[in-house]
């Protein structure tokens, strides 16, 4: 029958245990990932099982790093998020903290694309760190991504975007995700990307400043392919800034949106 080790179709003899079969593959492994959960019991193994082994402490190789990475997620997803393209216009709060959970993930092709530089006032919410101070965002985004996933390809925009580069810049991504600060920009992208880049979901995100209640920031469908991410009125002004903990939760919001678009949960 066949089963998938470390994400590799393997055909093993019917009645193969688990224990036995680490035993075969990887003798001392300390970590026993069964079907996306990890598990200490031994038992019998079915077709179709997915199967990771990890010793702990131990450095992967190249062509296991990959396996090992998605060993958590669930069957089946691993395999539909890499062929994907996700473009994210803005590399700020939001932006960062999407690309990186879309990078742990695994999808395989990032667009980023933003005009800013990394300053101290970013580093309060932002992804970036204090030694990135002035290089461009989306060359640091680049650098702090390839240290988490470099299996993920990762184009870049240095630009500002506007209605005449966005169709160029994004016109063949899957899902698109908006993560500018200012309603302009917001309703610029929105009204250049759905109507230049017909048929593809767009994920948006408004109101997230403060620290008001977590359970407010929340996914609505707004049309038919937007999704809106937020309270819809915590917009950052004097006296209300933005902090970590709340455009995190948004954009952790955004990034499980492009997570179900991408695999058919929800309507694009």
């Amino acid at each position: 029958m066949k089963i998938e080790i470390n994400e590799r179709s393997t055909d093993i003899a019917q009645g193969t245990r688990l224990h036995q079969l680490q035993e075969q593959v990887k003798p001392g492994a300390d970590l026993v990932i069964l079907n996306g959960f990890p598990v200490s019991a031994d038992q019998l193994l079915a077709e179709g099982d997915r199967v990771v082994f990890i010793r702990r402490g131990e450095q992967p190789g190249a062509d296991e790093l990959e396996a090992l990475m998605a060993a958590r997620h669930t069957p089946g997803v691993h395999a539909k998020i890499k062929r994907a393209t996700v473009g994210i216009a803005g590399c700020g709060g939001l932006g960062s903290a999407v690309a990186i959970a879309l990078a742990r993930i695994g999808v395989g092709h990032l667009v980023i694309a933003d005009f800013d530089v990394v300053e101290p006032s970013n580093l309060n919410r932002q992804q970036y760190f204090v030694d990135q101070i002035g290089l461009p965002k989306v060359e640091a985004l680049h650098e702090n991504l390839a240290r988490i996933n470099p299996y993920v390809r990762i184009t870049r925009h240095f630009e500002r975007l506007t209605p005449d580069n966005i169709p160029d810049r994004f016109g063949r991504v899957d899902v698109m995700v908006e993560a500018f600060d200012g309603a302009d920009q917001k309703a610029m992208l929105a009204q250049t990307f759905l109507s230049r880049v017909p048929g593809k979901a767009l994920v948006m995100g408004s109101g997230m400043a403060g620290f008001g209640p977590s359970n407010t920031v929340v996914t609505q469908r707004a049309a038919s392919n937007l999704y809106l991410v937020g309270d819809g009125e915590t917009a950052a002004r004097p006296g209300e800034g933005l902090m970590a903990p709340r455009v995190g939760i948004a954009a952790h919001h955004q990034a499980n949106a492009v997570l179900r678009l991408l695999l058919g949960e929800i309507p694009a």
